[in-house]
């Protein structure tokens, strides 16, 4: 009879530790539908984080026309394009680079200097971005 109640102890712990983590990936999915945009100001862009906790930042971004980002450094991201167009970096020392986004694309960017991303264009570009961030030490 203990080899009957070890067994079914194991199993009952299993059942419950896989529950555990479907619900907890259900909840995350939820939060992540209903994540809501940050209130935009005239002239910025609008992100809605999905995800964030101490090794990564989840987020979309939307430039519209004329708008245009922080002037900050940034992480090492992965960038999805969800929406294409030119963004202009304007960097603190006056210097502008254009940088074209294709929709569907997948970029890499490393760890960046400060600059401002701005969107010259006549129509919307929507980014998928994941910071990756560095470890407390």
């Amino acid at each position: 009879m203990s080899k009957f109640a070890g067994a079914l102890a194991r199993l009952l712990v299993s059942t419950l530790l896989v529950a555990g983590v479907i619900a907890t990936s259900a909840i995350a999915q939820e939060k992540g539908k209903d994540a809501k945009p940050a209130a935009a100001k005239k002239g910025e862009p609008v992100q809605k984080v999905y995800f964030e906790n101490d090794a990564v930042r989840v987020f979309e971004v939307t430039f519209k026309p004329g708008d245009a980002a922080a002037n900050i450094e940034r992480p090492l991201r992965v960038i999805r394009v969800l929406k294409g167009g030119t963004l202009t970096l304007i960097y603190p020392d006056g210097k502008k680079e254009k940088l074209p986004w294709k929709t569907g694309e997948v970029k890499v960017r490393q760890p960046s200097p400060a600059y401002s991303p701005k969107n010259e264009g006549k129509s919307d570009i929507v980014l998928y971005v994941v910071y990756v961030k560095q470890a407390k030490k």
